[in-house]
């Protein structure tokens, strides 16, 4: 064997060795993260006796299918889940909508205080969100919207982070594009709505999926903005499920299970174009 080939071998086995290492830890980090998801699962198969038993059970030897049936008619997971949808629906259509708008007057319009304008709705990203929660709460009962969906939907409509993000997509778009479109007699609306939004689709899909998942798992606005069980959203059903189920944890276990079925699958749908959103930004910088 020649010198060359010996070489050639060495640097072959030291970038599979280094594959190897990388799905290693890969696979590593993805137990991790998985892990708490399927002790949940676990425990909502388990009969309430066996998840405090030590060590704990692994695998359910019985399943307890009836636990899921129960959370679903203890925690009255109908209603919960429809206002959720309902809300979340409502929050993550706006939010994608005037993150569009926002983004491409920054990135392609001419107008006066462009700059300034741009760099408070980047403060407004340094704003926690508790600091405005009783000036939020005042104006929503004054409009007369408590206990409605337009108080808990409207007030995250738009956000900084959204108009931030489609900016930077918009921005990576050749101008000169704009430029051919315009002599085609495209207007800005058509050129948005046919032109830069196809081109800016993995960032949109991101911002999809962060909006829903926001809005989703909100629990203390729906909390305060709302008194009847009808309009409450589904992470308040899953305290009350606590409270009915006490000495059945496995159906609250069940009720988190149920509450969380629809991000995964939502993650799962979107999850080529989430993480082609995440990287745009490395592949072209």
């Amino acid at each position: 064997m020649s010198v060359e080939a010996a070489e050639i071998g060495v640097g072959r086995r030291k970038l599979i060795a280094r594959k190897v290492a990388r799905y290693a830890l890969l696979t590593v980090l993805a137990v991790i993260v998985l892990f708490p998801i399927y002790i949940t699962l676990v425990n909502s198969l388990l009969k309430p006796a066996q998840i405090t038993r030590q060590p704990p059970k692994l695998f359910p030897t019985d399943p307890q299918w009836s636990s899921y049936s129960k959370a679903w008619d203890y925690g009255n997971m109908s209603t919960y889940l429809k206002n959720s949808f309902i809300v979340t629906f409502i929050i993550t259509a706006g939010q994608v909508v005037t993150a569009i708008l926002a983004g491409y007057a920054f990135a392609f319009l001419s107008f006066p205080f462009k700059r300034t304008l741009f760099v408070v709705f980047l403060a407004t990203l340094m704003v926690p969100f508790e600091v405005t929660i009783v000036t939020n709460i005042t104006t929503v009962s004054d409009i007369g919207w408590y206990n409605t969906y337009a108080g808990l939907a409207v007030p995250f409509l738009a956000t900084g982070f959204g108009a931030f993000l489609m900016r930077q997509a918009f921005l990576v778009l050749p101008h000169d594009l704009r430029d051919a479109a315009a002599l085609d007699g495209y207007g800005h609306w058509r050129f948005l709505t046919r032109v830069a939004v196809p081109l800016a689709r993995p960032a949109v899909a991101a911002l999809t999926v962060f909006a829903f998942l926001a809005a989703w798992n909100q629990y203390l606005w729906p909390l305060l903005v709302t008194k009847d069980d009808s309009l409450r959203t589904v992470q308040i059903g899953l305290k009350q499920l606590q409270g009915v189920s006490i000495d059945q944890v496995n159906i609250t276990f069940a009720g988190a299970i149920i509450a969380v079925l629809p991000l995964v699958i939502l993650l799962l749908v979107f999850q080529k174009q989430l993480v082609r959103g995440l990287t745009a930004g490395a592949v072209k910088g």
